[in-house]
This record gives C-alpha cells, sequence and structure tokens, in this order.
C-alpha cells in the first residue's frame, strides 16, 4: 500500500435512500444532507429503497449536483442487508447488476449519468475479502459500466480487481466507524450516536496524515480519496456540519470524485 499524503481535496459521500415505505431509518432526513455532500450512495431496492424513494432520492441529488451512486446490498430487507447471505459470486453479481439497472434508468430519468456502484453493509465488507467475488463484479463492471467508478476499501480485494482490470475506483475513509489493526473497518449494525467533534478530528488527521487511530490504540495508514459516513448513524446531519467546518478550517475543499482522480 502506497504512503497517504496530505489531501487539498476530498470526495464526501453518503449512504441515502435507506428506507423502505413508511419505514424510517436515522434520525436524518436525506433532504438535509445533500447539500452537504459531493456523492450519494443510494438503495437501490434489496437491503432498503423503493421505486418511489430511489426516484426522490436521485432527483435530490441532481438538483443540489451530487454525484448518483448505485448502493446494491444482500437482498435483506428485514436485515437491513448487514448479515451474509451463503450464496455463489454469480448469484452475487447477479443481484448487484439487477440493482445498478434499477438505480441507473431513474438517474437517466433524470438526466444524470451513474457516477458510481457501491456494495452496500456486509455484501461491502465479503467483496472486501474475496478475491474471486471482486474479479466477478469488476468484470461485470468492465462490460456494463466500463467508465464508473467504484467505491472500495484500500487494500481490499475489490481494490486489487479493479487496478488489475482498469477499472476505476475511489478508496474510502469511514468517519463514523472504528478501524482495525489491519486497516479494515469494524464492521457493526450499532454505532449509537458518535461525538461530531470527535469525528471531524478524525477525519482531519487522516486528511492531513494519512493515519487513523484503531480500536488497540495503534495509528495505521488509510489512503483515501473520498469520505464516506452513513444517513442512518444517529446524529448525521451534526457529523458532516462539523466535518465540512473542521475541512475548510484546514484549507482542504470538497470536490466531486471526477475532479479528484484528476490532481
Amino acid at each position: 500500500m502506497e504512503k497517504p499524503v496530505h489531501l487539498d481535496a476530498v470526495d464526501i459521500n453518503c449512504d441515502m435512500g435507506e428506507a423502505f415505505g413508511c419505514w424510517r431509518i436515522g434520525d436524518t432526513d436525506d433532504a438535509s444532507l445533500m447539500g452537504l455532500i459531493s456523492s450519494a450512495n443510494i438503495a437501490a431496492g434489496f437491503h432498503a429503497g423503493d421505486p418511489n424513494l430511489m426516484d426522490r432520492t436521485v432527483r435530490l441529488a441532481v438538483e443540489h449536483g451530487v454525484g448518483v451512486g448505485a448502493h446494491p446490498g444482500y437482498n435483506d430487507l428485514q436485515g437491513f442487508g448487514r448479515r451474509r447471505i451463503d450464496a455463489t459470486p454469480l448469484e452475487l453479481v447477479n443481484d448487484i447488476a439487477y440493482q445498478v439497472g434499477a438505480l441507473r434508468e431513474f438517474a437517466r430519468r433524470h438526466g444524470a449519468t451513474l457516477q458510481h456502484v457501491k456494495p452496500h453493509g456486509a455484501l461491502y465488507m465479503e467483496m472486501a475479502i474475496d478475491p474471486e467475488f471482486a474479479r466477478q463484479f469488476i468484470a461485470y463492471m468492465r462490460v456494463a459500466a466500463p467508465s464508473v467508478f467504484v467505491f472500495c476499501m484500500a487494500g481490499s480485494a475489490t481494490e486489487r480487481a479493479a487496478r488489475e482490470a482498469g477499472q476505476p475506483m475511489i478508496r474510502e475513509f469511514y468517519a463514523d466507524r472504528d478501524y482495525a489493526d489491519n486497516g479494515s473497518i469494524v464492521f457493526t449494525r450499532d454505532v449509537g450516536r458518535p461525538d461530531p467533534a470527535v469525528i471531524a478530528r478524525k477525519v482531519v488527521r487522516a486528511c492531513t496524515q494519512g493515519t487513523v487511530t484503531t480500536v488497540s490504540g495503534r495509528e495505521v495508514a488509510v489512503p483515501f480519496e473520498s469520505i464516506c459516513f452513513h444517513s442512518d448513524t444517529l446524529g448525521a446531519f451534526d457529523i458532516v456540519r462539523h466535518m465540512r467546518e473542521a475541512l475548510k478550517a484546514e484549507g482542504i475543499r470538497i470536490a466531486p470524485v471526477s475532479e479528484i482522480v484528476k490532481a
């Protein structure tokens, strides 16, 4: 893994549209967050989301000039996509293709193109450690969306597969998740209500020093181009507001991923 560098610009992405019908999660409405981010990962129906919500969330993203991303997950509405499903890589890639196709149609409806694809939750974590699954997913992307970014963790099987195949990719730093000593996030279903000021300091340190403190107290390097936080994390609005203010104070601007990769 290469040595991280001080970032002058960074993308902020957020998982959005994560509801279903009258069911809602978290305490923040997507509309209040959309003007504060640069990329939206929009649930595509399997772990959350429905046609009306997908349409609304894409429309909000387009109105705010936010990059539209598909956020496919395990077919697990009850578990919010945070439970692993035992399936073959081909079955999982077909589930992803189904969801990406649905979200892409709503993007087209609103005059937008698909900026990125980011697997959700347990699906994201499974791909990160399963080289064959990652390879088959990237092979699908090379055919169906060769210019679309894949969002992933640095050092993951997903990143390696994307690099080997020449698929554009963006690596993430997780603002509202803890890190393990191997540089991966600690996967959890409930992070409570984090302190926005603590998260802001964590993010600034990652952008200026390229490191994060793990749950055991170690310092590990984390290269990234985008900062992720979750709309279902309690206090999401305060989290992104504090992050933006802290980044601005350090002279770090928020920019679209297409601009960052050219820098």
